[in-house]
């Protein structure tokens, strides 16, 4: 797994990067159902019907898996951790819209220990893309987020994956211009050779497009 270190600019990222928000969001989303999920237990607990106890139950388990996920988004939320967890991908941008950017991003969604590698095409819709020409082609290197809620994954492969700029986390152009250099020249064309099927891969359920193996060239296989 290619990896990428650089300093965090952690205002900068707390300012911009979109996953660090949505992971906090989560976390706050989890203790609103907890609570209510507690809330509710005590009600039906003191109704003494005999479904109010099956369905405090329920309560509890939905207050237990709520605060499980309050209590793990912070430990995934570390702005340092997540980039220093990523693998470096390259994306592209394919289109602006009246509301944001559409990046196209190429990433391997294999297990670590799998045979073999599983390359798929992502995309993601970003806001703001600092450090960046909004215009088709820009490169954009990014690093590998798996957002599951849970470590799950189907067969060898992770389902939930998604592209976090560097430039979420850092103002310094030099630091993203070192980490667009060290992806290799036959990641961007392959990239720039699809740019035409980013809006077949957003029509999925996942935002993902599994790549044939023998279609890759040879040093991706």
């Amino acid at each position: 797994m290619r990896r990428f270190e650089f300093v965090v600019d952690r205002e900068h990222a707390h300012a911009v990067n979109e996953t660090f928000t949505g992971l906090r969001r989560m976390r706050v989303v989890a203790l609103l159902v907890a609570g209510l999920a507690v809330a509710a237990t005590t009600a039906l607990l003191g109704s003494g019907q005999a479904w109010g106890y099956l369905l405090a139950v329920v309560c509890v388990l939905v207050a237990a898996i709520a605060l499980w996920v309050a209590l793990w988004t912070p430990h995934r939320s570390s702005i340092e951790k997540l980039y220093q967890d990523g693998a470096l991908v390259p994306a592209v941008v394919t289109e602006t819209e009246g509301s944001g950017i559409v990046l196209l991003a190429l990433v391997d969604v294999a297990e670590p220990t799998a045979a073999t590698r599983s390359w798929a095409l992502i995309t993601r819709k970003v806001r703001t893309l600092p450090g960046h020409a909004p215009e088709p082609g820009e490169r954009v290197p990014a690093v590998a987020v798996r957002t599951d809620s849970a470590p799950r994954q189907v067969g060898e492969r992770w389902q939930l994956v998604t592209a976090m700029p560097i430039a979420w986390g850092t103002r310094d152009s030099a630091v993203i211009e070192r980490a667009r250099g060290e992806i290799t020249e036959v990641e961007w064309q392959l990239l720039a050779a699809n740019l035409s099927l980013a809006a077949r891969v957003r029509r999925t359920a996942t935002k993902r497009l599994l790549l044939d193996p023998q279609q890759l060239p040879g040093d991706l296989g």
